[in-house]
């Protein structure tokens, strides 16, 4: 076997072909999955892709599909290509730094949102923890659009303390954007930093994830997968690069969303999470603090990342196992870990291109994880 691996990689080290991908495919014979992400774009549940598989720490597959837009002439997707994370900000940007401001004492999940946020501290939320906004069980609703109403982040969260709750707090999971707008709000005042410079300091720089930032560059266009149009934005001031728009009222970084990254630099950031949160000798936070995190404890979420949801109904399809976690993006964006199997799968795609109507994603991503297992033949 290593003697015919040796004469088709020569001959095609000859031939001017890249090897990297054939010899992916010698371990595995990923054939199906590419037909269903190609499918997938012939179909329209995007423009373009980009997709990851990590198994036993190993890279077994990255290779991207289709287009910027849906122009023939657009540029083609490549695994290089940048993609607006949407809600994967959440678990990689706020949950991450989260975890390592409890390790360090400076944030408690049992604390009280109000002893960080004073003003929360109103209508009925005085008890709500830290912990309930990571677990979406803080009674909040899930979204307002708060540029109908408020110029500026200061308007914004003066508006989320002024609300009153939908629910008592810890009895009923919601997922709410509105919990992890406070969350990095909590991170600014106590690091004294912007969430934006807690991610790269903490984790991006010495991570080497070089194309994961907020607020890119305009020099950078050209890599990033476009969004769709906002017609609504009500304000004078340009637009910051993001799809939701309340990551834009809030200059482009919050808690919630508004990180742009590759499917190659998550590929590091999730081999560390699932070594326990250290790599290359480098640890980020404790094995124990992960577990702490990961953990459902009876809840539907874990604290900061989704679980597989136990009626089998998954968009991590039907063969993860139930100690699985992950999450998604509005954008088409999502990741899935299942820690049995040592496996994770990362999809980047800008579905809201030309317009976030196409909800067809939401069918492919089970048909997607089940190929992968499929693929691997677990």
């Amino acid at each position: 076997m290593q003697l015919l691996r040796f004469i088709i990689l020569s001959s095609m080290i000859f031939a001017g072909v890249s090897t990297s991908l054939p010899a992916k495919l010698l371990a595995h014979d990923f054939r199906s999955l590419e037909a269903a992400m190609e499918k997938a774009v012939s179909d329209t549940v995007f423009p373009g892709a980009s997709l990851a598989v990590l198994y036993k720490g190993k890279v077994v597959f990255h290779k991207a599909f289709g287009r910027m837009t849906y122009d023939p002439k657009s540029s083609p997707a490549d695994t290089t290509t940048i993609y607006d994370l949407a809600s994967l900000t959440k678990a990689v940007v706020t949950t991450s730094i989260a975890m390592q401001l409890v390790e360090r004492d400076s944030l408690s999940l049992q604390a009280p949102v109000s002893s960080y946020l004073p003003g929360f501290a109103k209508n009925g939320k005085e008890r709500v923890t830290i912990e309930q906004l990571m677990r979406h069980t803080s009674g909040l609703r899930a979204h307002t659009f708060y540029a109908k109403s408020c110029t500026s982040p200061n308007e914004l969260f003066r508006a989320i303390e002024a609300d009153t709750l939908l629910s008592k707090p810890g009895t009923t999971t919601l997922y709410s954007d509105l919990n992890f707008m406070l969350l990095g709000r909590i991170i600014e005042n106590i690091t004294g930093q912007t969430l934006a410079a807690n991610f790269h300091q903490r984790f991006a720089a010495p991570l080497g994830m070089s194309s994961t930032m907020f607020t890119p560059q305009q020099s950078l266009v050209w890599r990033i997968a476009p969004v769709e149009k906002d017609t609504l934005w009500p304000f004078k001031t340009q637009r910051p690069l993001v799809n939701d728009q309340n990551a834009a009222l809030l200059g482009g970084v919050a808690g919630h969303a508004g990180l742009f990254s590759t499917t190659g630099d998550l590929l590091g950031m999730m081999k560390m999470i699932m070594q326990g949160g250290t790599l290359n000798g480098h640890t980020y936070f404790r094995t124990a603090t992960l577990k702490k995190f990961l953990s459902g404890r009876g809840f539907p979420r874990a604290v900061g990342w989704d679980l597989r949801s136990a009626d089998g109904h998954s968009s991590a399809g039907d063969y993860f196992s139930n100690s699985s976690y992950g999450h998604l993006g509005y954008t088409g964006t999502s990741i899935w870990v299942d820690p049995e199997r040592e496996l994770a799968v990362i999809l980047l795609s800008n579905r809201v291109y030309p317009s976030s109507e196409n909800i067809k994603i939401r069918k492919f991503r089970p048909l997607l994880h089940n190929s992968v297992v499929k693929c691997l033949a677990l």
